[in-house]
Formats: C-alpha cells, sequence, structure tokens
C-alpha cells in the first residue's frame, strides 16, 4: 500500500520503490530489519516529528533521599561510587581516587532529552506561602475585580519572579540519553518522601504505538536509499558477472547512486527537518 501503517508496509513500499517485483532486490531480510532500526533510530534522534514533548511525573522515596544525602568515602557508603586507580604523569605513576554521589533517578530509555525540572521545595518565601508577598498582594490589594490596573498587576508578578529567580535559583540537572540517569544536584535534606517531581522532557515515538510514523515521508525516502545502498553493496563482489541473456550486474553503479540519494537526503534533514541549534552568545 501507499501509505504503510507497519514495519512489514514500509518495507514492500520500499522494494516497489526499487523495483520490485518487476525486479528482485538481492537484500536479506535481516539486513532490511536492521536498516530499518537504524532508519528509526536516526528519524527519532534528528526529526522534530520522531519525539514529543510530555511532562512525566515522578514520586520520591525514602531510598532516593537516603541516597542522594549519603556522604562518605567507604566503597560501602550508600550512594557513593569510588573510583580508583593509577595512571602515567611523565613517566612516573600516580595513583588517583574520586567518589562521585549517586543523586540520580533512574528514567524510561524512550527519553531523549530533558529540559528542566520544575520547582517542588516550599522554601520560596517570596511567592510560595500565607506570609509571601504574592499573597498579601491578592489580599491587600486585589479584594475586588478592577481596583488594581492590569498593567500594575503584571508589573508587580515580573518583579515578584526577578525576587524568585535572585533568591532560588532553579535546581541544576544533568542528562545524558545513554545513561538512562537524571542527576539532580539539589539538597536532598529539603526533600520529602511521597512528593512529587515534574520533568519536562522529550520522549521518542514508538512507531509500534504511533502507526503513523511508518508513514513519514522522510522516513520512507530514507529507508528506501538505505535499503538501495545494502542491496548495491551486496552486488560489488558480482562486478562483470555476466547473466543469461546478456545482462550484466553493476552493483556499484547502484551503491554510488544510492550513497548520492543519502546525502541529499541527511542535506534535507539538516535544512528542514532537524530543530536548529541554540545561537551561543558571549
Amino acid at each position: 500500500m501507499a501509505q504503510p501503517a507497519s514495519r512489514t508496509d514500509l518495507i514492500n513500499y520500499c522494494k516497489r520503490q526499487l523495483g520490485a517485483p518487476v525486479l528482485e532486490i538481492n537484500v536479506a531480510d535481516e539486513q532490511i530489519d536492521d536498516l530499518i532500526d537504524d532508519a528509526v533510530q536516526y528519524f527519532q534522534e534528528r526529526h522534530f516529528d520522531g519525539v514529543t514533548q510530555t511532562f512525566l511525573k515522578y514520586k520520591i522515596t525514602q531510598e532516593d533521599i537516603d541516597r542522594g544525602r549519603a556522604r562518605g568515602g567507604s566503597n560501602n557508603a550508600a550512594g557513593i561510587t569510588t573510583s580508583t586507580g593509577t595512571s602515567t604523569i611523565d613517566g612516573a605513576s600516580v595513583s588517583f581516587s574520586f567518589e562521585e554521589n549517586s543523586n540520580y533517578l533512574q528514567v524510561p530509555p524512550e527519553i531523549i532529552g530533558i529540559t528542566k525540572v520544575f520547582k517542588f521545595d516550599g522554601s520560596n518565601t517570596v511567592t510560595n506561602n500565607m506570609f509571601s508577598v504574592k499573597y498579601q498582594l491578592f489580599l491587600n490589594d486585589i479584594y475586588y475585580w478592577g481596583s488594581t490596573e492590569i498593567l500594575t498587576y503584571a508589573m508587580t508578578k515580573r518583579y515578584l519572579e526577578d525576587i524568585d529567580f535572585a533568591l532560588s535559583t532553579d535546581k541544576f540537572i544533568r542528562f545524558n540519553q545513554r545513561q538512562d540517569r537524571l542527576y539532580l544536584d539539589i539538597d536532598w535534606g529539603s526533600a520529602t518522601k511521597d512528593d512529587y517531581l515534574v520533568i519536562d522532557c522529550y520522549r521518542m515515538l514508538d512507531p509500534n504505538s504511533y502507526s503513523r510514523v511508518w508513514n513519514d515521508s522522510f522516513l520512507k525516502k530514507y529507508v528506501t536509499a538505505l535499503v538501495k545502498k545494502q542491496w548495491g553493496q551486496n552486488l560489488i563482489k558480482f562486478q562483470g558477472v555476466k547473466l543469461p541473456g546478456g545482462i550484466e550486474l553493476n552493483g556499484r553503479q547502484i551503491y554510488d547512486d544510492a550513497q548520492k540519494d543519502l546525502e541529499v537526503i541527511r542535506e534535507q534533514m539538516s535544512n528542514t527537518y532537524e530543530l536548529p541549534p541554540y545561537d551561543m552568545i558571549g
């Protein structure tokens, strides 16, 4: 079908684009499965339609707090990872020992990026409790609609946000996709068991759950070019072999054509489908 809705439909679509069933596509099923896995991974990591922004909720456990607050130099200390060894500097052997606090949360493998973790503690007295400036503003100044101009209210709120930013900065986080760990560089003493963290992150779209991924225009062209390249690579070793009827296999030409197609498709990815990097000033 022209609009693939599954892995099998996409495989058949790509083969038809390359000439099947008129021509025999000399690529093994196992090779095609590997190529589709690579293409889906490339699509999820580079294409803006390959991920979706979502919010995850996580309940803090006592084990998380104990691990985050662990201190000490013992290898048996909870939450402590110790790395020891030796290295050679200027011909001399130097020993080293480093300790890292395991202040991380395990996140699902489909999470590709984390933007921020929303504030969860109640230590902010500017906007967060009964005696805060925000509460007093509503209590004393906005006791009925129309008593305060919207511009005055907006400027006051912006001023309170500036104070909040200066006195209680956002939490520092570290995340690497290959580790599946979200490190929270916070004072775990301020965390409370059964409190919730709200994590702003990007999750990869699973084609098995969202079948329209298989019909993405970029993915179809990219997989077709990958299969074409593999086809040419399989036929290169038969270069010059003549088939009945005088037909000569030309795997090198198929391979080169596919390589050019891939270069064009990847350039299109960078220029059209990939989000541009943020500017760095300074």
